[in-house]
């Protein structure tokens, strides 16, 4: 009896077909894939309403790999989620921070405008972006124009910088709002 117990132990490690993990001399982690997957994780959970692990995961992608266009993505996402649970004076905040760190990408700006109306400071920051030595400005303002109900300097603005930056790459997320725009008046006026 035995000897079959052994017997069946030998055999059993034999047919396990144990073999090491293959681990390279070169292995390394990557904090920036580690980041978009928190990303990730966190827009999953924004889309069930998950709105306190949502922030935690963005938080997390943020710490991960900061100061860059990725983490200009979790802010704006860590914004949107903090506009959710109705914290707006923290969501300007990561609006902010996601246009500095990536200024070139028109929902920022949306959503920075956006917070600015529901906390009532869309008239009082006219006055900040009206300061031309920025051209990026002047997406901001035209935005804050039609945020505070004055939506004919809101075109006549965003059309301007068109004008002047027919080259940038937010240059078509600005001419894609203005026909949006465009659409919404013509339909008012009729």
């Amino acid at each position: 009896m035995k000897k079959f117990v052994v017997f069946l132990l030998f055999t059993s490690l034999l047919a396990s077909g144990y073999a090491k993990p293959y681990v390279s001399g070169s292995y390394q982690i990557n904090a920036s894939k580690n980041a978009v997957l928190h990303n990730s994780i966190g827009l999953r959970y924004l889309e069930e309403h998950c709105y306190y692990a949502a922030v935690q995961e963005f938080k997390i992608a943020i710490s991960l790999n900061p100061n860059t266009q990725s983490a200009s993505i979790a802010y704006n996402n860590l914004g949107r989620t903090y506009m959710e649970l109705g914290f707006a004076e923290q969501a300007q905040d990561c609006f902010e921070r996601a246009i500095s760190l990536y200024g070139l990408n028109f929902e920022y700006y949306k959503n920075l405008a956006n917070c600015y109306a529901k906390l009532g400071k869309a008239k009082e920051k006219i006055a900040v972006y009206r300061d031309e030595s920025n051209p990026l400005n002047k997406v901001m303002l035209g935005l804050l124009y039609v945020m505070s109900g004055d939506k004919r300097a809101g075109m006549i603005t965003l059309d301007s910088f068109c004008m002047s930056e027919p080259d940038l790459i937010i240059t078509g997320g600005v001419r894609e709002y203005l026909r949006d725009l465009t659409l919404q008046q013509q339909k008012q006026d009729k």
